[in-house]
């Protein structure tokens, strides 16, 4: 049985069946969800996800921006957070604590202003908080692991726990979140700093990030972690994949590490150039690039 004939649990937020990713996704690629959900609030949510079958598969999804979503589009339920939890406030302690759908920017905007040192590098993560927490977002010498204090999370079952950063289990790129939890608030902690110093620096990050990076293209951000000792873009410029083009799909020639959809680029196009970047690097150097991109859903 199709879920678009299943009767969901209420919902004081929007539910969609067939709801579009492809219209917000930074590749502009993809299938719909099978029904794409908007809570209202924490609440709404995890009254939802406790009522929910228990074998209907649930993913959260922020911007998009580091994501491939497939051409046949994502079984089960997509969830996107709404306005109210994108809320940032600076807190005592050299603290701030955001909705998990803030954008990066917006925090390290709130923690300059309130002179707090140590979160400018969220403003080159072009991704939510909550997306952040759950793939250990870094840039510039940094990451999540370095300011998380904790995070709250609803899961699967609708249950809402809040668990310290150590709880997360950190790696390179990498949490222990639950299949189908959905981080809605995350606490981050600096240090006491000028708020003029702190405004430099991001502008600095702001100003590497448009020289050296495809912004303004249909991209989804870094596409391959970093191997231990080296950098994914110069094993992909190395292995002669700089502007390597497929359809509509192409390497970006600013950034080897980006791949762009050039305006009519499928999802699978994509996937697939990525896949024979990563078997030229292997046949040139013997390194294995492994995908930072988060690649869902199911081929057309």
């Amino acid at each position: 049985m199709s879920l678009r004939t299943l009767e969901l649990p209420r919902l004081d937020g929007n539910t969609e069946p067939g709801g579009s990713l492809a219209d917000f996704i930074w590749f502009r690629t993809g299938g719909p969800a099978e029904w794409l959900v908007r809570p209202a609030n924490v609440a709404d949510l995890s009254s939802f996800l406790s009522a929910l079958d228990p074998t209907i598969p649930v993913m959260p999804v922020g911007v998009g921006s580091n994501l491939i979503v497939r051409d046949g589009g994502v079984p089960g339920v997509v969830v996107r957070l709404p306005k109210a939890l994108a809320k940032v406030e600076a807190k005592p302690g050299n603290r701030v604590r955001a909705g998990a759908g803030a954008m990066g920017i917006t925090v390290a905007s709130k923690a300059r202003d309130a002179g707090i040192a140590g979160l400018e590098f969220l403003r080159g993560i072009p991704g939510t908080a909550g997306g952040a927490v759950r793939m250990n977002a870094g840039a510039y010498g940094r990451e999540v692991a370095d300011i998380l204090i904790e995070a709250t999370l609803v899961l699967r079952d609708g249950s809402v726990e809040t668990w310290p950063a150590e709880r997360f289990g950190f790696t390179y790129r990498h949490s222990e979140t639950p299949e189908g939890a959905v981080v809605v608030e995350a606490v981050f902690e600096g240090t006491s700093g000028d708020p003029k110093t702190i405004g430099a620096e991001m502008d600095r990050i702001a100003e590497e990030r448009e020289a050296s990076q495809p912004l303004r293209s249909r991209t989804g951000g870094s596409t391959f972690k970093n191997p231990p000792g080296s950098k994914a873009w110069k094993e992909i410029d190395d292995a002669g994949c700089r502007g390597l083009r497929m359809g509509d799909a192409q390497v970006s020639e600013k950034h080897c590490n980006f791949l762009l959809n050039l305006g009519n680029a499928s999802s699978a196009e994509i996937e697939a150039l990525g896949e024979e970047v990563r078997r030229r690097v292997l046949a040139n150097s013997g390194v294995e690039l492994e995908w930072e991109i988060q690649r869902v859903g199911v081929p057309q």
